[in-house]
């Protein structure tokens, strides 16, 4: 489908390399899920569908570069603990009693709440990746798919998992919008030996890995005294660190772990709102960016965010850090949107997403500036960073693909996934 976006107040980096963004009035032309022109019209476009953008505002779609999307099913019932009961004493438990089908409803609710603010892309890690495989493909959004990798005392536990993460990589691995990453956890749940063995598997097929470094104290604490170094050292050391790794949190780091981040490749991506609810603390993003340590935004799940609203990660994103740091510079709004667009599609291993360009895939939300909060518009671009809450989203589109618009799925029966996710939640328990 060819698609007119009619002049629309739109949302264009200021250059190719440039992390700072201007907002221009142009009409966006679409041709077969691709950009193919900003403002000049291609010669022969002919548009099946128009939009009107007047009131309006068009920007790259948002990337959550980490979240559990199933995870949804569990969003307020396990709230104000410390981490370890939150996660072993209420989260784990509940999750044993999830099925293929349940971890199909709540990715869909969690795709939902996304379409709904924004979101175009996520980065998921989670386990029966072929039913959260099938909710991405019949909502129309786009995934990059990890099952989570742990190993036990029985060497037979990590075999199976990898077994499962490569058998849904093959069943899925023509898909258009879906791709796949290997997910060694977490250096705590994944010995050195297994952590090899997944670095390995992820150099012969070449794929990133996604992980989980150095969220808590505890974590620091029990990795120094299992391999008396930190998360991040052990994970060099057994060659999961790679410019193809992307790790999740990077909390609490030491200035020889930025060193050795920097000097990898390693993208980070940052969770500041999970961080923050679980007491976990702040990750240093301004130490990472002046390392050039590339970063991405994500919410975590909804168990520990209770949201998965990128435009509240933003938010917080831009304003922790100026507070934190007694610095107003210290992660500006332009730089917040370049970590949740262009920082996304790095971690995802994209060069096509994250940037309105000629070349790029349409993937695009379109903002309804009809709403107090933002208006007047004397600055958009502070808008998006500061005031913002995603419910200005009126239209979606991934891949040329309209899946939302003015508010409404095309995709996706709502009133079905809640019916559903209601019978789930009464049978594991949480309500």
């Amino acid at each position: 489908m060819n698609i007119l976006i009619k002049e629309i107040l739109t949302l264009l980096p200021k250059s190719d390399n440039s992390n700072e963004f201007e907002v221009k009035n142009c009409s966006v032309y679409i041709k077969n899920g691709v950009i193919e022109s900003v403002t000049t019209e291609p010669d022969g476009f002919k548009a099946d569908k128009t939009i009107h953008g007047s009131g309006k505002l068009l920007i790259p779609g948002l990337i959550n570069a980490h979240t559990h999307a199933s995870m949804s099913l569990l969003r307020n019932c396990a709230d104000d603990l410390l981490f370890d009961e939150w996660l072993f004493g209420k989260i784990l438990p509940l999750e044993d009693k999830f099925t293929g089908k349940d971890c199909y409803w709540g990715t869909l609710l969690a795709i939902m709440e996304m379409l709904k603010t924004g979101t175009t892309s996520f980065i998921d890690m989670y386990y029966f990746m072929d039913d959260i495989a099938s909710a991405v493909d019949e909502s129309g959004i786009r995934a990059v798919l990890s099952r989570g990798l742990v190993s036990a005392d029985d060497p037979s536990v990590g075999e199976t998992k990898l077994r499962e993460a490569l058998e849904a990589l093959e069943k899925w691995k023509d898909h258009e919008r879906i791709s796949f990453m290997l997910a060694p956890h977490a250096p705590y749940t994944c010995d050195e030996g297994y952590q090899r063995i997944v670095a390995s598997e992820a150099k012969r097929l070449d794929l990133r890995i996604n992980t989980h470094i150095s969220e808590s104290l505890t974590e620091i604490e029990n990795i120094k005294k299992s391999y008396g170094c930190s998360p991040v050292e052990i994970l060099d050391k057994t060659g999961l660190l790679t410019d193809k790794t992307v790790g999740a949190h990077c909390v609490h780091l030491s200035d020889n772990d930025i060193k050795i981040l920097a000097e990898r490749g390693v993208c980070v991506v940052t969770n500041p709102v999970s961080n923050l609810k679980l007491a976990n603390g702040i990750a240093p993003i301004p130490k990472l960016l002046k390392a050039g340590i590339k970063v991405a935004l994500g919410t975590d799940g909804a168990s520990s965010n209770n949201a998965l609203n990128m435009f509240r990660e933003l938010s917080i994103l831009a304003l922790i850090h100026k507070g934190a740091n007694h610095d107003p510079l210290a992660v500006t709004a332009c730089e917040g949107i370049s970590i949740a667009t262009k920082g996304g599609a790095v971690a995802m291993g994209r060069s096509d997403l994250g940037v309105i360009k000629p070349g790029n895939v349409a993937d695009l939300a379109i903002l309804s500036l009809d709403s107090p909060n933002m208006q007047p518009c004397n600055n958009l671009v502070s808008s998006l960073a500061y005031s913002t809450n995603g419910s200005e989203v009126e239209t979606v589109i991934v891949g040329g693909r309209v899946v939302m618009e003015n508010r409404e799925f095309l995709t996706i029966d709502s009133e079905r996934v809640y019916h559903e996710v209601s019978k789930i939640c009464e049978r594991i328990g949480t309500r």
